[in-house]
């Protein structure tokens, strides 16, 4: 176990900032998807679509999923009681789940950019609404500790 100390709501905020800015690209960039999905394969428009993507993956979502884990991680490694609180298990899992669908929207972000998307603007609107769910369910477990 670390002892953050006094540190520790500094770790909190940092992670909490961090979780608001990966959350924040986990929303838009399936956005960007769907729009994107009825641009003409290499317009102008499909390129400004690339662009976006990949900053947008690149220097918000990905730098923000790192460091939403390390400070997570740090607080972890300050709570004595991790094995024994299904409510933090809980909340990991989906913590997981939101790092596997961040996975996605990067392979389907290189799709786009090698023009080989085959997936319609419906399963973008579709993937759009996992993040949220996932969302929900951590701050459930967070806020209400239902176990």
């Amino acid at each position: 176990m670390i002892d953050l100390g006094g540190g520790y709501f500094w770790v909190k905020a940092l992670h909490v900032i961090s979780v608001i800015s990966w959350m924040a690209g986990l929303l838009y960039m399936p956005r960007l998807f769907v729009y994107h999905t009825t641009a003409v394969p290499g317009s102008e428009t499909s390129e400004l679509f690339k662009i976006m993507e990949r900053r947008l993956y690149q220097a918000i979502m990905t730098p923000a999923m790192i460091a939403s884990w390390l400070f997570g991680l740090l607080m972890l490694a300050s709570m004595p009681s991790f094995f024994s609180d299904v409510w933090l298990q809980a909340k990991l899992s989906f913590v997981i789940g939101l790092t596997v669908v961040h996975l996605l929207m990067g392979r389907w972000k290189d799709d786009f950019a090698a023009d080989r998307n085959s997936r319609t603007q419906r399963y973008f609107r579709v993937a759009n609404e996992v993040p949220t769910l996932l969302m929900i369910g951590i701050v459930i477990m967070v806020i209400v500790k239902p176990f």
